[in-house]
Protein backbone atom coordinates (compact mmCIF):
# COMPACT_ATOMS: atom_id res chain seq x y z
CA UNK A 1 0.00 0.00 0.00
CA UNK A 2 1.29 3.23 -1.11
CA UNK A 3 1.36 6.18 1.47
CA UNK A 4 1.12 9.76 0.28
CA UNK A 5 4.64 11.71 0.91
CA UNK A 6 5.49 15.16 1.92
CA UNK A 7 7.94 16.73 0.57
CA UNK A 8 10.77 18.59 2.54
CA UNK A 9 11.66 21.80 0.74
CA UNK A 10 14.75 22.34 2.56
CA UNK A 11 16.19 19.05 1.20
CA UNK A 12 15.90 20.03 -2.33
CA UNK A 13 19.78 21.28 -3.67
CA UNK A 14 19.91 23.69 -6.71
CA UNK A 15 21.57 22.48 -9.54
CA UNK A 16 23.91 25.38 -9.98
CA UNK A 17 26.23 24.16 -6.27
CA UNK A 18 26.26 20.63 -8.29
CA UNK A 19 27.74 21.41 -11.58
CA UNK A 20 25.68 19.87 -14.16
CA UNK A 21 26.69 20.42 -17.79
CA UNK A 22 23.69 21.13 -20.05
CA UNK A 23 25.04 18.10 -22.60
CA UNK A 24 24.79 15.85 -19.63
CA UNK A 25 27.62 13.84 -21.57
CA UNK A 26 31.00 12.56 -21.04
CA UNK A 27 33.60 10.73 -23.03
CA UNK A 28 34.55 7.42 -23.48
CA UNK A 29 38.34 7.04 -23.46
CA UNK A 30 39.38 4.02 -25.23
CA UNK A 31 42.56 2.22 -23.22
CA UNK A 32 43.72 -0.92 -25.19
CA UNK A 33 43.43 -2.61 -28.56
CA UNK A 34 42.77 -6.53 -28.00
CA UNK A 35 42.24 -7.87 -30.97
CA UNK A 36 42.35 -6.69 -35.05
CA UNK A 37 40.24 -8.62 -38.24
CA UNK A 38 39.82 -7.60 -41.63
CA UNK A 39 36.17 -7.79 -42.98
CA UNK A 40 36.30 -9.08 -46.90
CA UNK A 41 32.83 -7.30 -48.61
CA UNK A 42 32.06 -7.75 -52.23
CA UNK A 43 34.12 -5.09 -53.40
CA UNK A 44 36.15 -3.91 -50.34
CA UNK A 45 38.12 -5.07 -47.08
CA UNK A 46 37.24 -3.19 -43.71
CA UNK A 47 39.94 -3.54 -41.49
CA UNK A 48 38.12 -3.40 -37.50
CA UNK A 49 39.81 -3.45 -34.54
CA UNK A 50 38.29 -4.71 -30.89
CA UNK A 51 39.03 -1.68 -28.51
CA UNK A 52 38.90 -1.95 -24.57
CA UNK A 53 37.14 1.06 -23.56
CA UNK A 54 37.79 2.66 -19.30
CA UNK A 55 35.29 1.23 -17.09
CA UNK A 56 34.17 -1.74 -19.00
CA UNK A 57 35.53 -5.49 -18.64
CA UNK A 58 36.99 -7.41 -21.51
CA UNK A 59 33.60 -9.10 -22.53
CA UNK A 60 31.66 -5.66 -23.08
CA UNK A 61 34.95 -4.44 -25.82
CA UNK A 62 33.54 -2.96 -28.92
CA UNK A 63 34.22 -3.71 -33.02
CA UNK A 64 35.26 -0.48 -33.89
CA UNK A 65 36.79 0.66 -37.73
CA UNK A 66 40.55 0.91 -37.38
CA UNK A 67 40.23 3.91 -39.42
CA UNK A 68 38.00 6.16 -37.58
CA UNK A 69 39.87 4.96 -34.39
CA UNK A 70 43.23 6.04 -36.13
CA UNK A 71 42.25 9.47 -36.35
CA UNK A 72 40.66 9.93 -33.17
CA UNK A 73 43.35 8.13 -31.01
CA UNK A 74 46.90 7.38 -32.90
CA UNK A 75 48.08 7.36 -29.20
CA UNK A 76 46.92 3.65 -29.11
CA UNK A 77 48.49 2.77 -32.45
CA UNK A 78 52.19 4.20 -31.38
CA UNK A 79 53.59 0.67 -30.44
CA UNK A 80 53.09 -0.41 -34.03
CA UNK A 81 52.17 -3.33 -32.83
CA UNK A 82 49.09 -4.02 -33.42
CA UNK A 83 47.36 -8.15 -32.56
CA UNK A 84 45.99 -10.09 -35.16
Amino acid sequence: MLKKFMGDPSLIIPTEDIGIKDSLSYEDIPVQILDRRVRKLRTKEVASVKVLWRDQFVEEATWEAEEDMKKRYPHLFESGEVPN
